[in-house]
């Protein structure tokens, strides 16, 4: 989502003015919200869709949020071991990261909100609340 919110795609409208509502500090993303960042930064970079300006910008700007207005939480050994259970339900069709997001989520009784359908809707099946944006 926040990628969405920083560069330009085709949610980047709808998800910067959900963004602008959002009451300061109320947001929290983890650490691996910030490794997903750069990885998918990286990627828009090596395909042509973004700059390196532009991507040093979003960065700067992700820092800049995550300093002002947005908790930061660690990620723990205990959210990667609920990760791993969360894929091993083979059912819900999680990858390793989306997982990883959740068991934070549960862990912190956190609402995950997320761009992603799939997302979105394995999160009540395991317990954690989304809110698909």
């Amino acid at each position: 989502m926040l990628v969405a919110a920083l560069t330009v795609e085709a949610a980047t409208g709808r998800v910067q003015n959900w963004l602008a509502a959002q009451e300061s500090g109320s947001l929290a993303i983890s650490d691996w919200v910030r490794t997903e960042f750069s990885s998918a930064l990286a990627i828009k970079l090596r395909t042509g869709q973004l700059d390196a300006p532009r991507r040093a910008g979003a960065l700067a700007m992700l820092t800049r949020l995550s300093l002002e207005s947005i908790t930061v939480l660690p990620v723990a050994s205990e959210h990667c071991r609920a990760a791993a259970k969360l894929v091993d339900q083979h059912a819900l069709g999680l990858r390793s990261g989306d997982a990883l997001h959740l068991a934070i989520c549960a862990a912190h009784g956190a609402i995950l909100c997320t761009l992603d359908r799939r997302l979105g809707e394995a999160g009540p099946a395991v317990g954690v609340q989304t809110l698909l944006v």
